[in-house]
């Protein structure tokens, strides 16, 4: 069984300690205290996430509904932002240092999960409900969220102790991710609504595409666009801004993640953006305290100017975690398979029962002592690697728009990736324009 870590400082002292921690003026010797003083209230926080979590998973059976769980303790970089962002926030009261989150697939079985512990019964006090799908906030963030107090007289230690509920759909979870990932690589808090204004517009209004799609309240701001407008909007703005390709350019390959093989209820991630690479380490229950202590000192690195983001979470094994956490692993695939189907419901809204053709499949298979890069009807390219020959497979497939078919050593069919928006013909567009314009 796991040992979780108890307080060992008062409300006033973590108070103190977050104050401290973004004041310029204090002493590197001061920062260094606070920084354990917030190691130590962090990891604190373990123990009722991993009472929430039990009783997440107990209620979603017992609802029937499928969703995919994980649960994390926030990062220092993002309670620190926090902090600066809102000078008055007490650090002791932050909602979500602990957190747990529900991805579900529809807005029904969210409310279906809300409804239940609003209702229901529970020892735990409801601090504080926010629907953001009712009311979108500005920024394009939709989903529900749930404070609570923990509260056991078994173990008072803990009691007080804040931990946050996120409930969001599969879609909703699709766009915060692909937020979180273009803003790693340009650098800017787009979570926090902080950079270039193009990126805050497109996301803004992408959320308010994926609304129409869901059929719930629009994002502010953007009400007055009916679905035609809005979707046609998003899929110009895709293209201006080239977000499949840079999404696409930015994803971590299967052999850049690099796993310690060791089967663990803890994962510490690691990003490196730079390096396109994600290492994860595993701990079991017994070694709480050894993951705590290595987010801590990885976040030590990151402090001193190391190029990489960490988090240290639960959610399974590597696939469980890929889905839950795709940003770690700069994975946006769902993202832009919903651009590219909104990309089909502008055309099919511009011209209704107009008729769509898909260029030719591009295939990479070996020929020889080679490999080739082809697409029927296209010249076919020869290379020495396999590697190269995906490059330019994959150049091609973004030019047409269609399918990248990879196959192994023996002509087998491995790997299918999508690159595909249908077209429409040079000749249904004039046709349909013609017919639009009688």
């Amino acid at each position: 069984m796991a040992t979780f870590p108890r307080p060992e400082y008062s409300r006033t002292q973590v108070k103190r300690a977050g104050a401290t921690l973004i004041d310029e003026t204090a002493t590197k010797e001061d920062q260094e205290a606070a920084f354990v003083v917030l190691t130590n209230w962090r990891a604190c926080h373990g123990y009722p996430v991993n009472t929430f979590q039990a009783t997440l998973r107990t209620r979603l059976k017992r609802l029937g509904l499928n969703a995919l769980v994980a649960q994390r303790l926030k990062r220092t970089p993002s309670i620190l932002g926090k902090l600066q962002r809102n000078p008055s926030m007490d650090l002791s009261r932050m909602q979500d240092i602990g957190g747990l989150r529900a991805v579900l697939p529809d807005i029904k079985a969210v409310r279906a999960l809300r409804d239940n512990y609003v209702a229901g019964t529970f020892t735990h006090e409801l601090a504080g409900t926010d629907d953001y799908i009712a009311a979108p906030k500005a920024s394009g963030y939709r989903g529900i969220h749930l404070v609570f107090k923990y509260n056991n007289p078994a173990v008072p230690e803990y009691n007080g102790l804040r931990v946050e509920l996120q409930f969001r759909t599969t879609l909703q979870h699709a766009w915060a991710t692909a937020v979180e990932t273009i803003g790693t690589f340009l650098g800017q808090a787009l979570k926090s609504s902080e950079g270039e204004d193009r990126w805050l517009d497109f996301f803004a209004l992408t959320a308010s595409a994926f609304a129409y799609l869901e059929a719930s309240p629009l994002v502010p701001g953007y009400e007055h666009m009916d679905e035609e407008s809005t979707f046609r909007e998003v899929s110009e703005r895709a293209d201006h801004l080239e977000v499949r390709e840079r999404l696409r350019a930015f994803a971590v390959a299967a052999n850049k993640i690099a796993t310690d093989n060791k089967p663990g209820n803890y994962h510490l991630i690691v990003l490196d953006s730079t390096q396109r690479t994600v290492t994860i380490k595993s701990f079991g229950k017994k070694r709480l305290d050894e993951a705590n202590a290595a987010y801590a000192e990885t976040e030590r690195r990151i402090d001193s100017g190391e190029s990489i983001q960490a988090v240290l979470v639960s959610a399974g094994n590597i696939d469980s975690l890929r889905k839950a956490y795709p940003n770690y692993f700069l994975d946006t695939k769902a993202f832009i398979s919903l651009l590219d189907r909104i990309h089909r419901r502008a055309i099919e809204k511009a011209f209704p029962g107009i008729k769509f053709y898909r260029a030719p499949d591009v295939h990479v298979f070996p020929s020889g002592s080679g490999w080739l890069a082809r697409a029927s009807g296209f010249e076919t390219k020869t290379f020495p690697t396999k590697s190269e020959a995906i490059d330019e497979g994959t150049s091609m497939a973004l030019r047409m728009r269609t399918e990248l078919l990879i196959h192994d050593t023996e002509g087998k069919l491995r790997e299918r990736r999508s690159y595909a928006v249908i077209r429409e013909s040079a000749e249904e567009t004039s046709k349909n324009q013609k017919n639009k314009k009688a």
